[in-house]
């Protein structure tokens, strides 16, 4: 299925319309993207632990809570999806330093090291597919789904387990 261009007369109902249609697509063939990527890091993995382990791979290490709170799942969910990750050693516990109650996640090694390399693989995949784009356009692009981003920011907390946790987005 081939997707109409927006015409730029287009009056702001139809601007609207396109753009909710445009973002449909986006997300289904992102989530159709990752689920492949995912396979990679491991066969077991579903959609949520991806998830959450690109969110660790930007902002570890964090606390249960925070990131329960960041992707809006229950604490008791957030804990079932960290043990899977675990258990696949692909993630671990530490005592946090602040709070030796609590324990900070981050990604292992081996974890990292298989979410660097479908990292990679992903941006082969955007450089072959807009290799006809001028970089200008990838630029442009770029720019203008970050000013997007920006504007869903305040729907989601920050993970504030690092310091610089208001800069980091995990759902990348």
């Amino acid at each position: 299925m081939t997707e109409a261009p927006v015409a730029i007369s287009a009056g702001k109902d139809q601007a609207y319309h396109a753009l909710e249609h445009e973002l449909g697509v986006l997300m289904r063939r992102a989530r159709a993207l990752s689920n492949e990527f995912m396979r990679e890091i491991h066969p077991d993995l579903d959609a949520a632990a991806y998830g959450l382990l690109a969110g660790l791979r930007e902002c570890a290490p964090a606390r249960p809570s925070d990131l329960a709170d960041y992707f809006k799942v229950g604490k008791a969910t957030m804990s079932r999806q960290l043990k899977v990750l675990e258990e696949l050693g692909l993630i671990e516990r530490r005592p946090d330093p602040g709070d030796r109650r609590a324990h900070l996640f981050d990604l292992t090694p081996e974890g990292r090291r298989r979410m660097d390399a479908v990292s990679a693989s992903r941006q082969d995949s955007f450089h072959q597919l807009l290799a006809a784009w001028p970089v200008e356009d990838v630029r442009v692009l770029a720019t203008m789904l970050a000013r997007f981003n920006r504007l869903t920011e305040t729907a989601v907390k920050p993970i504030r387990s690092r310091a610089d946790a208001a800069a980091c987005d995990p759902i990348g």
